[in-house]
């Protein structure tokens, strides 16, 4: 199955999800691959599964290649295509929804609270700021759209789609994660504003955090250094990429429609950076240097 960023192999009893360095925006996937990009975002998901998995079971197997040749050999032959940047995953059923954890006011949170002092309907504290952090962090579920945006959506509608009981351990799970990468990512001088969560069950009914998780492209992640609130913030991802997009809108050229436009070099470079250094701040190592299996293995 190819999706936007990333292709999923059936392997029969696993599966094989394969982050490539296609890269998306304004739900626009670019002609221009960003290299290095689907190893940041595997590599990154393996570090964090590693650092929460007494909080909630993962559906992780294994980032190491040989393992994974080995348990499947027919996928040898096309070891490049897919080595580093590809996880064996238990086969779940995911939850139709997207668990987001905010514990600062930005993004589609802040459009709303801007224009109904609500977030996904609820009231928020009055006289909030861009980017301000929130007394606590807040759970706000999403619709998981098949094209376009996920809607925000309120925790009783979530109750009524995946079951009371799913609900409430799927937000104490979102919570205690966040709150997990919001501490690690604070000790590099990382802010974790909100992510994203998406979580399955298994075949015997228990529920694993699943996709990808604390990820530049899940997350929103904010050096401390260049925080300030009452604006918008420099973010570790794709913000080269997307005050690239913005410019040739406003200059008439591109409308947010496919196809989108190829990327110069000065572009790709920059967001590839943006990608590996949001790695290399968080995880402490390059990516060159991660460890995928034996000793001190990433996962």
């Amino acid at each position: 199955m190819r999706g936007k960023v990333r292709d999923v192999y059936d392997l029969g009893d696993a599966l094989l999800l394969v982050a490539t360095d296609r890269v998306s925006a304004f739900d626009v996937v670019m002609p221009t691959a960003v290299p290095r990009k689907g190893e940041v975002l595997t590599l990154m998901s393996a570090w964090w599964f590693a650092r929460t998995a007494e909080l909630v079971p993962n559906h992780l197997l294994s980032v190491d290649p040989d393992e994974i040749a080995g348990m499947y050999p027919p996928l040898q032959p096309h070891r490049d295509a897919w080595a580093r940047r590809s996880m064996l995953c238990r086969k779940l059923q995911p939850f139709p929804v997207e668990c987001v954890v905010r514990g600062y006011l930005s993004g589609s949170a802040w459009k709303e609270y801007r224009e109904h002092g609500t977030l996904a309907g609820e009231p928020l504290p009055s006289g909030l700021r861009e980017s301000d952090r929130l007394e606590s962090p807040l759970f706000s579920p999403a619709t998981k759209a098949e094209s376009g945006h996920d809607e925000n959506i309120p925790f009783s509608r979530m109750r009524e789609i995946v079951g009371g009981e799913a609900a409430e351990r799927l937000r104490e799970a979102s919570l205690a994660v966040y709150a997990r990468g919001r501490e690690i990512a604070a000790e590099s001088d990382v802010i974790i504003a909100d992510t994203k969560f998406e979580f399955g069950t298994d075949g015997d009914g228990t529920i694993r955090l699943m996709d990808e998780v604390l990820t530049p492209d899940s997350s929103r992640f904010w050096p401390r250094e260049a925080y300030a609130p009452g604006r918008g913030q420099p973010s570790l991802d794709k913000q080269p990429l997307r005050d690239w997009l913005e410019a040739l809108c406003a200059e008439g050229r591109w409308n947010k429609t496919p196809p989108g436009p190829e990327l110069p070099p000065e572009v790709v470079e920059e967001t590839s950076r943006r990608y590996q250094d949001a790695f290399r701040r968080i995880t402490g190592m390059r990516l060159d240097d991660v460890p995928l299996g034996g000793p001190g293995a990433v996962r």
